[in-house]
């Protein structure tokens, strides 16, 4: 019987938490840029009785994307991929910020949608800042960013003029929930679905990271003032996975779905608040 296989790329608090919620009765590939980071993931999925394999994954080179979506295909059946690798403002240069949160997002589009299996689905970690200041993108530039070959999106003219690793961030992750909505439609011609989820402040190493930095400050305030008042945790984005790769979500694609806490919907009603003031 060929197996049912569910490719992870990035196995951070989020990834390690879609394994424990969706990986039960699946192949599931794991993929890192830190071997280190992946070796401890891969031991801990095997201790708690899921089936992986791994391979290492530079997703800013097409070789080595293009060889874990062949490795995929090899494993079995390709239904499922899960792609939460990135790089936060307090990480990353801008340069390493376009290289994998813009166009690592881009090369796994590319790649998967040639091994997605009909009946499959893919989702993408954008983030809420593609809410809160991707919304500053001038139109012509979001559409290039949306459709161009992944190749050629490190030397649009848009993005030189930015040095901010914040703004940069917002902006890739715009141009992810953008890039998802395009290539839904080429996935849907698979037979496949494409979505996207865009985080709040989550509870992982790079999410204390972030609460930690210069804009942390900033950051506690809006969680303060959201619907829930709290930070997320990576099992409330796998939940929102789990929803996004199973058929119950069978009629949703080219979406992206914000699991923030209410801290967008806080913003935005204070925004209003104020207009009407």
């Amino acid at each position: 019987m060929t197996a049912d296989v569910m490719a992870v790329i990035g196995v951070g608090g989020m990834g390690q938490a879609v394994v424990r919620r969706s990986g039960a009765g699946r192949k599931v590939l794991l993929a890192d840029y830190n071997q280190a980071l992946l070796e401890g993931a891969v031991d801990s999925a095997l201790s708690e009785g899921y089936d992986v394999a791994s391979q290492v994954v530079d997703v800013s080179s097409r070789d080595s994307v293009a060889a874990l979506a062949a490795t995929a295909r090899e494993l079995g059946t390709v239904t499922g991929v899960v792609h939460t690798a990135g790089l936060s403002p307090v990480q990353a240069t801008v340069e390493a910020i376009w290289k994998v949160d813009l166009f690592g997002v881009a090369l796994v589009l590319e790649e998967f949608e040639k091994v997605i299996a009909r009946g499959g689905a893919g989702v993408v970690i954008s983030s809420m800042s593609a809410y809160l200041a991707g919304g500053q993108i001038p139109a012509d530039a979001l559409a290039d960013l949306a459709a161009k070959p992944a190749d050629d999106l490190l030397g649009l003219p848009f993005l030189t003029g930015i040095d901010h690793p914040g703004y940069a961030y917002s902006v890739a992750k715009r141009a992810n929930q953008a890039r998802v909505q395009t290539a839904s439609v080429r996935w849907g011609r698979r037979g496949a679905r494409l979505n996207s989820i865009s985080p709040g402040v989550i509870s992982t190493p790079m999410g204390q990271q972030e609460l930690a930095g210069e804009s942390g400050a900033q950051m506690r305030a809006m969680i303060e003032g959201s619907g829930t008042g709290r930070v997320g945790t990576p099992g409330d984005i796998a939940n929102a996975a789990a929803f996004l790769l199973s058929s119950e979500a069978g009629f949703m694609t080219g979406a992206d779905l914000l699991v923030d806490g209410g801290v967008v919907a806080a913003v935005d009603a204070g925004r209003w608040s104020q207009a009407a003031g």
